[in-house]
């Protein structure tokens, strides 16, 4: 299914998940790390502690997917087998990302040891307490910010590391990968949409979950440059 096939609320919804995208484009614009990459003044350290920083987030995705997929009734069996699916597809994502993080040089025992930042504490204790409500529809709402990254920014993203640090591709292969992929995790997104938005409730409430879901994000990446 494509954004153009939706029923009419589910482009309603999709408009109003759009301006969310907008205003969380905004708020990444703010964040200093994100501000240096646009500037080219990034170095392979800096990408090293975002990486570091990041594998909480990347471990904790497929646990949060999952209790969102266990959290659904029989009614909405079509949408826990997607969700099921999808929660397998990236359950072990977090591997290459600790793999391009050694390849730039860091320490896979330190990358394995470190804590979640204040911003991912906060991220994924959101997104569970979401997931373990009865039939989390909103949870739609954050997997429009989190894959809408992965498609529409982490080619532009890798390139800009690469290009900055001076590498070749060997070490931004999980952005590269989420670039590549995340088109067919959006095609199954719209789908989920218009399954699940069908009246101004669940269309709030996937919107609000959104508009907290991009907080927290940046929050997340505005704390990669504190130490804990």
């Amino acid at each position: 299914m494509t954004e153009q096939l939706l029923s009419p609320q589910g482009q309603q919804c999709l408009q109003a998940l759009m301006r969310v995208w907008f205003e969380f484009e905004r708020q990444l614009g703010r964040v200093p790390l994100l501000q240096r990459l646009d500037r080219g003044q990034f170095s392979k350290a800096e990408y090293c502690q975002l990486l570091l920083n990041w594998r909480q987030q990347v471990i904790e995705g497929s646990r949060w997917i999952s209790r969102c997929a266990s959290s659904f009734e029989r009614d909405y069996s079509d949408v826990r087998s997607v969700i099921i699916g999808h929660a397998r597809e990236e359950h072990r994502d977090y591997e290459m990302l600790e793999r391009d993080y050694v390849a730039a040089g860091g320490s896979l025992s330190d990358i394995q040891q470190a804590p979640r930042n204040i911003g991912t504490e906060a991220l994924h204790g959101f997104l569970m307490y979401r997931a373990s409500q009865p039939n989390p529809v909103d949870l739609i709402g954050a997997m429009w910010i989190i894959e809408g990254l992965g498609q529409k920014m982490a080619n532009d993203w890798a390139t800009q590391i690469d290009k900055a640090s001076g590498g070749d591709g060997s070490y931004t292969r999980f952005m590269r990968y989420h670039g590549a992929n995340d088109d067919d995790h959006m095609q199954k997104l719209y789908q989920l949409i218009d399954r699940l938005c069908q009246n101004h409730t669940q269309l709030t409430a996937i919107v609000r979950t959104a508009r907290v879901t991009a907080r927290l994000y940046c929050l997340q990446l505005e704390e990669v440059e504190h130490d804990y």
